[in-house]
């Protein structure tokens, strides 16, 4: 089997410093590479340093309109011990609530916002982790 690990997500959006800024303020990622190409790349890492999302506005494909998609087709999920309440801090930032908190059957509890620039953010709690 091949050793491939997925290594990070990569986002075009129209600001990356913004949104690099509000997901360090508000969500606990870090800068870990700022790029000084055209696009902006930019790279966040989780506080763990397990996950790492790559921003840059790169023209040359659609670039901001994760407000125009489901939920459902993308989003980023956090791990969160209290969505409900992470959700009220983050909609004072600047989210929006998209779905209402909800407990699903295997008893995880998840709440669906959209950050300020349009991107889906889902809070989950889950009754048994999926992840170390």
């Amino acid at each position: 089997m091949p050793s491939l690990r997925l290594e990070h997500l990569a986002l075009n959006v129209t600001d990356p410093a913004a949104v690099a800024a509000w997901y360090g303020e508000h969500l606990g990622l870090r800068v870990v590479r700022l790029g000084t190409d055209p696009a902006r790349t930019t790279f966040l890492a989780t506080a763990d340093g397990l996950v790492l999302f790559e921003l840059y506005c790169n023209t040359a494909a659609p670039v901001g309109t994760y407000g125009q998609k489901h939920p459902l087709e993308l989003h980023l999920a956090f791990r969160s011990d209290d969505p409900a309440a992470d959700a009220e801090r983050l909609i004072r930032a600047g989210a929006s609530l998209f779905e209402a908190f909800k407990t699903t059957p295997a008893g995880d509890r998840m709440v669906m916002l959209r950050d300020p620039f349009g991107l889906a953010l889902q809070l989950v709690w889950r009754a048994q982790p999926m992840l170390a």
